[in-house]
């Protein structure tokens, strides 16, 4: 299976404080490496290449051993917006003073629905 992953540019990696590796994302989810693959392919998770290596997937974006409630949504309505991977990725981690914090910190305290309402409204 080939996985198209985007090139991540150094402000947008700044943005994320912990990444992971596929292998590292399959054994926190407690998940055969095919299947990390295939959270990607289905973008119920989302990855960026980091130098020369494989995709890299944020930390934030698990809770636990599961994908964190709400992104997988928000992730879809991103890309419905026309948002690529890295634009997805910037928004989500770029801080927002009306939420307050950045929109995957709403997600990670429980306001998914507040973050994907505020995503459906980038395609208008």
């Amino acid at each position: 299976m080939t996985l198209s992953v985007a090139q991540i540019d150094r402000e947008t990696e700044q943005l994320v404080d912990e990444w992971l590796t596929l292998p590292e994302v399959a054994q926190r989810l407690e998940l055969p490496i095919g299947r990390a693959k295939q959270l990607l392919k289905d973008h119920k998770l989302l990855g960026v290449r980091r130098g020369s290596g494989g995709p890299q997937v944020p930390a934030k974006f698990l809770d636990g051993k599961d994908v964190m409630k709400g992104l997988p949504g928000t992730l879809t309505v991103l890309q419905d917006a026309g948002y690529d991977d890295v634009e997805a990725l910037r928004w989500l981690f770029t801080p927002d003073d009306s939420l307050p914090g950045s929109p995957i910190e709403a997600i990670r305290a429980g306001r998914h629905t507040e973050v994907k309402r505020r995503a459906q409204a980038l395609a208008f």
